[in-house]
């Protein structure tokens, strides 16, 4: 039986989830102060937390991140790698890179993640190790082709997390046709049928999808 939850009902969320440390509200702010409406794309405390929980339970040698933005979700992955775990996160946008890798040191992280600026798919192309765990929040229009890129490198019991799988409810729109809903609504099909793959799609945030290899 289908469950529909209230309007607000994500304020409940929140104020029932462990809150972040105050570096992460620190960048946050600062994300608001200098990037205004495009701080959006902050994946936020619920949702940090979440990837965090997740690291916790893979405990993985390797993450990979396809898209810092100003490195929340970095930080918040690394503050459950074990020994000996890091972090290669991949950004395209100078700015936002330099806010990263200031709040990275701020946070004590700097040894454990690296920021590598330029396209992703060349960051991919570069990486010979397995990857224990990736996280896919990038452009859109290029989601299959990340999730092509870390996929044969995706470690058996590695667990890939793709944010964005919902867009607001768009991708079930039928009348739906810009270039970001069209690539998720392709992306989302590609996933589900891929006989390589399990997968399943949490209506966490604004949707996150798991995959792993079978």
């Amino acid at each position: 039986m289908p469950i529909e939850l209230p309007p607000g009902i994500d304020d409940y969320i929140e104020a029932h989830t462990s809150p972040p440390g105050s570096h992460l509200d620190d960048l946050a702010r600062e994300t608001a102060d200098v990037l205004g409406r495009a701080s959006g794309m902050l994946v936020g405390a619920l949702e940090g937390r979440f990837l965090e929980f997740l690291v916790f339970a893979l405990q993985p040698r390797v993450v990979v991140e396809v898209g810092t933005f100003t490195g929340y979700s970095a930080i918040a992955m690394a503050a459950a790698l074990p020994p000996g775990g890091r972090i290669v996160t991949c950004e395209i946008s100078e700015t936002h890179a330099e806010i990263a890798r200031k709040h990275i040191a701020r946070a004590g992280f700097e040894d454990v993640i690296t920021v590598r600026l330029g396209p992703a798919t060349d960051t991919l192309a570069s990486l010979d190790e397995r990857i224990d765990f990736a996280f896919i929040d990038a452009d859109k229009t290029n989601y299959l082709a990340y999730y092509e890129a870390i996929l044969p490198k995706l470690a058996t019991t590695g667990i890939m997390a793709v944010d964005n799988t919902l867009w607001s409810g768009r991708v079930a729109d039928v009348t739906a046709d810009d270039a970001d809903t069209v690539a998720l609504k392709a992306f989302n099909a590609h996933v589900v049928k891929d006989p390589r793959v399990l997968c399943a799609m949490l209506p966490i945030r604004d949707g996150v999808t798991l995959v792993r290899r079978r």
